[in-house]
């Protein structure tokens, strides 16, 4: 068995060894070498050509973000950022992944974590995973944005005034770049309220929604318990917290809560799906995007038994991992699969054409 070549960079000595225990303790990976800075880290990359690289977001010399720009634009491979939990640590991540980087696992308490161990199987998980990606789809990322459209373009829609649109969308590993891809692609006078499972921890979510608001034309927010549901908003679950939804008379709320992990997840799209199978007055149009696993498909399964729902799944040629995509499909269930620059032109005809 070919094993996994990882190189670790990270500017603390202790981290370095810690990363390397835990990573060499899988058979299925071996840590060719360390690097302490990013200017290391860019040469040791030329020379040892590794499978995947884990990279420290806070470094001297080069930082996390800098040396990762430099390596998806010169020589792209799959990188994991190792991010601290901060404000500015989970902004500084977001970028990451908006840069190229393929994950993220967060430093359970800081620069220096001495319970690092406790995402062992996390980051094996992501470096496994990490090494089977298409690495096309990380060619010249920083050119994969969309530009915010003029406010007068795309303007002539033909809203359908029966029944009121809700917008479902599910998304794991590759999720943030997606999600961008989609929800740049969306007017704000959609007339449906959208509601997001991004896989993530606590205060990232919060940060993505924030760089998301600042791209595109919908308003994205963090899902707050009990507030109304408006057209023309993205709202995402807050790591940490499952999101739902619930009806009060006539009006859509967010329902923000902590009830138990759902198949390990928390937020969970099955739980989102399962929340809108009480919506008989309502259209659903149920999205999955690229994501490890296979969560949404029970959710997915439900929805379509129950409830008028269109189903949109993302094709393998652009999936970061095909993972819960895929056994979406294999239900027979999706009734459209695109990939991802053509999710958003879907959503917004099935929402303003029925």
């Amino acid at each position: 068995m070919t094993r996994i070549k990882v190189l670790i960079v990270d500017d603390s000595l202790f981290m370095r060894k810690l990363i390397t225990n835990l990573l060499s303790a899988d058979d299925r990976i071996e840590v060719i070498d360390t690097a302490t800075n990013g200017k290391d880290a860019l040469d040791k990359i030329q020379r040892l050509q590794p499978d995947v690289v884990t990279l420290d977001v806070e470094m001297p010399v080069l930082s996390g973000l800098e040396t990762l720009e430099i390596i998806m634009k010169e020589n792209p491979l799959p990188v994991i950022m190792l991010s601290n939990t901060t404000t500015e640590g989970a902004e500084n991540t977001i970028r990451a992944i908006q840069l190229g980087a393929f994950d993220f696992v967060p430093k359970p308490s800081g620069t220096i974590s001495l319970d690092i161990h406790k995402v062992k199987d996390e980051l094996i998980e992501k470096v496994v995973k990490a090494k089977s990606i298409n690495l096309n789809l990380y060619k010249n990322t920083n050119k994969h944005h969309r530009p915010k459209r003029n406010n007068n373009e795309n303007t002539q829609q033909v809203t359908n005034v029966g029944k009121k649109k809700i917008v479902l969308i599910g998304a794991s590993t590759g999720g943030p770049r997606a999600l961008q891809e989609v929800l740049s692609g969306i007017p704000k006078n959609i007339p449906a309220p959208i509601l997001i499972v991004q896989h993530m921890p606590a205060k990232f979510t919060k940060s993505l929604a924030s760089r998301l608001n600042h791209l595109c034309e919908i308003t994205v927010k963090e899902a707050e318990n009990g507030e109304i549901l408006r057209n023309g908003v993205a709202y995402i679950a807050p790591g940490g917290f499952h999101l739902q939804m619930k009806k009060l008379g006539k009006t859509l709320t967010a329902e923000v809560n902590e009830l138990p992990p759902v198949n390990g997840h928390r937020p969970s799209v099955d739980q989102l799906f399962r929340s809108a199978t009480s919506l008989k007055d309502e259209e659903i149009i149920a999205v999955i995007l690229t994501g490890m696993g296979s969560d949404g498909t029970k959710g997915l399964v439900e929805l379509k038994k129950q409830t008028n729902t269109f189903a949109i799944a993302e094709s393998k040629e652009t999936a970061v991992i095909f993972g819960m995509p895929k056994t979406a499909i294999q239900t027979g269930l999706i009734d459209q699969i695109e990939p991802i620059d053509q999710i958003a032109a879907f959503i917004s005809n099935k929402v303003n054409l029925g």
